[in-house]
């Protein structure tokens, strides 16, 4: 492995890997970029079924790389315009993309956690569809500690995990969450002593699936919860028009009537 991110598939499986583990998997600018990179590229990969995002060395992530502070000192106000002004047809910025770019994958994303996933790699996980967690995890919006807030699409996923004043909590104080509690809360999705394993597990079920109601199924929750129910009732109608009679899900049914495996397209 020599990239700072790294992609490994296996069939229609990816592992998505950050890779500077003597760094504890710290954010570079490359890093950001690569991120964003990897994201847009898994997106037209048309045989993708499921996505697992983990970290080199036994650590998931501790955050931005403090070096970056001195290198965006050199270049405050080209780091403001970035900010400011996403290019022109995305609402993401350069520092949020590679964040929300999991959040708007078509597929299940899955972040295995171990060691600490703190300030923007806590906001990477969060863009998971599901997080697990080894026993040992530790996690923190760390972002107050530096005088800043989390600004990487953490307000399109810590508001349909936590309270209003959980979140303001986490934020606020920068503080260490333990891994059970972080459960507790709906931080993560489970504990286990083998994330990556785990995960893998996941992912293998979630192969067996129509790669079209994963999809639909991930649009459903991601946009209709906590919406307005004529809003949530018609994308359930659409959605679903969409799916029934389609060729996979006729394969869905016939492989459970003739209790074989189904072959999706």
């Amino acid at each position: 492995m020599g990239g700072v991110v790294e992609i490994t598939r296996e069939g229609g499986l990816a592992i998505v890997t950050l890779n500077r583990p003597r760094k504890k998997n710290a954010w570079t600018l490359e890093m950001f970029d690569a991120l964003a990179a990897a994201s847009a590229r898994l997106a037209n990969d048309e045989g993708l079924r499921a996505v697992i995002l983990t970290g080199a060395g036994g650590c998931f992530s501790a955050g931005l790389d403090t070096a970056m502070f001195a290198e965006f000192a050199t270049r405050l106000d080209e780091t403001r315009a970035e900010m400011l002004a996403p290019p022109e047809g995305r609402a993401a910025n350069r520092f949020q993309q590679p964040v929300v770019g999991w959040q708007a994958l078509g597929v299940p994303v899955i972040a295995a956690i171990e060691g600490v996933a703190f300030g923007a790699g806590l906001q990477l996980a969060l863009a998971a569809d599901f997080r697990i967690a080894a026993p040992d995890a530790r996690l923190s919006a760390m972002e107050a500690k530096w005088g800043l807030i989390p600004d990487m699409g953490i307000t399109c996923s810590l508001p349909r995990l936590v309270r209003a004043d959980v979140a303001k909590d986490l934020i606020m104080t920068a503080r260490i969450v333990e891994a059970s509690e972080a459960l507790a809360l709906g931080l993560v999705s489970a504990l286990a002593g083998d994330p990556l394993s785990q995960a893998w597990t996941l992912a293998e079920t979630l192969a067996t699936r129509s790669p079209e109601a994963l999809r639909a199924a991930k649009r459903l929750v991601d946009e209709g919860w906590g919406s307005d129910a004529t809003g949530t009732l018609a994308l359930e109608a659409r959605l679903q028009a969409d799916l029934i009679g389609s060729a996979n899900q006729v394969e869905a049914v016939m492989a459970n009537l003739q209790k074989r495996p189904p072959n999706f397209r």
